[in-house]
């Protein structure tokens, strides 16, 4: 039997829990039943769907809203009983399993989505499977490479400043260690790679090979998943390379709004609030910024997780009455972060952090362990340990 164990470096989890796994999709899924249902989407393509905010909104578009989806992600199953595979795969496999009791359909394509053979499958699918026809493109894809489809140059992202270095405070989760890190300035070429990786272009790729095989259903929506944040974060996110891919984001919608207009659709970019992901874990001082962020948002009643996220975004901005828009036209929930008197607070608790606090009452510390470690299915509530083999992981399928 497999003795689930979590095994952290750094701020990357190692191991994975897939029993956990499992209960962690359904206890989403129980968020969505338990809002009730509403007038949504109903065959939808999610680009990136194996995990946060992608699974999440995977989850609440087909328990809240009915529909039938198709989930692109590049994942990998387990092999031995000490390489179980990725948490992403063992999440397609939980949704599946539960979509499909709900009558739904739930077809995963696990693959490289930047290739334009995947693009061609997908589009196959839709064709002669899948009802002809999408009405909501969701793009949350989140990859540190990205290999050209057409040349064939792989591109590498980097995580940094630009201009002048960046000094603030970060933590190391795995020996609970609060330290001064410091974020170098990017070269050119690592913010031109880090816009090809994480920018719009394959957004706009994608849109424009299912616009062509006409599989996009009159007023089809597509949403992209971006992040702005504050003057607290600016420095080493939306100033730095990070920032210039979520820009050519923006740059992306206009091109992919004139494609779409013929058939009166629309591309729309959702500014998202911060939340615990295995991205957000890793990029440099922003577990600090979350651990105090959190906690204010927690006093307020504000925090949310991606599911909580993800079904406000759909259920009561997108397809309901409460929508928020910037000057540009972007979706704006992230409007509760962005608060003056939360970010104040923020402030005034991250400055008071060091070595002796940062994992107290004082943060949510806590908070942000326990969600980071759910993420591969460790801590999560309502979990029972289980026997479980690694024929018996090998055997579930996709």
């Amino acid at each position: 039997m497999i003795q689930f164990k979590q095994n952290i470096r750094g701020n990357v989890a190692l191991g994975i829990n897939p029993v956990g796994l499992k209960q962690e999709v359904l206890n989403q899924i129980n968020y969505v039943k338990n809002k009730g249902t509403y007038e949504g989407p109903k065959k939808v393509l999610i680009i990136g769907a194996s995990s946060s905010y992608g699974l999440a909104t995977r989850i609440n578009l087909t328990f809240g809203a009915g529909a039938d989806t198709i989930g692109v992600s590049f994942e990998k199953g387990p092999k031995n009983e000490k390489n179980l595979g990725t948490a992403g795969w063992y999440n397609n496999i939980a949704f599946k399993e539960a979509a499909e009791k709900e009558g739904l359909v739930a077809k995963n394509f696990v693959q490289d989505a930047f290739s334009h053979e995947s693009k061609q499958e997908v589009i196959d699918y839709i064709k002669n499977e899948f009802g002809g026809k999408v009405d909501l493109v969701v793009y949350s894809l989140a990859s540190g490479r990205r290999t050209d489809p057409d040349t064939k140059e792989t591109y590498t992202s980097s995580i940094k400043a630009i201009g002048e270095p960046v000094v603030g405070p970060n933590i190391n989760m795995q020996n609970e260690a609060f330290y001064t890190e410091t974020l170098d300035p990017a070269t050119d070429q690592e913010i031109h790679d880090t816009v090809k990786v994480m920018g719009g272009e394959d957004w706009e790729l994608w849109m424009k090979a299912l616009k062509e095989a006409d599989v996009l259903a009159d007023n089809v929506l597509t949403t992209n998943y971006s992040y702005l944040g504050t003057e607290l974060n600016r420095p080493y996110y939306g100033g730095g390379t990070l920032g210039r891919a979520k820009a050519d984001c923006d740059e992306k919608t206009e091109n992919i709004n004139e494609l779409l207009r013929d058939i009166n659709g629309k591309a729309l970019i959702v500014v998202a609030t911060a939340v615990t992901t295995k991205a957000s874990s890793v990029i440099p001082f922003f577990p600090v910024y979350c651990i105090g962020l959190y906690k204010i948002m927690e006093e307020k009643g504000t925090h949310e997780t991606p599911i909580m996220h993800q079904d406000r975004i759909y259920r009561d901005m997108i397809y309901g009455n409460n929508p928020e828009y910037d000057e540009i036209g972007r979706l704006r929930p992230d409007s509760w972060e962005l608060d003056s008197d939360t970010q104040a607070k923020t402030k005034e608790l991250i400055l008071k952090l060091n070595q002796d606090n940062f994992n107290t009452d004082l943060t949510a510390y806590d908070l942000f362990y326990k969600e980071f470690s759910n993420l591969s299915g460790f801590m999560v509530d309502g979990y029972v340990e289980q026997e479980v083999t690694i024929d018996e992981l090998k055997a579930l399928k996709y």
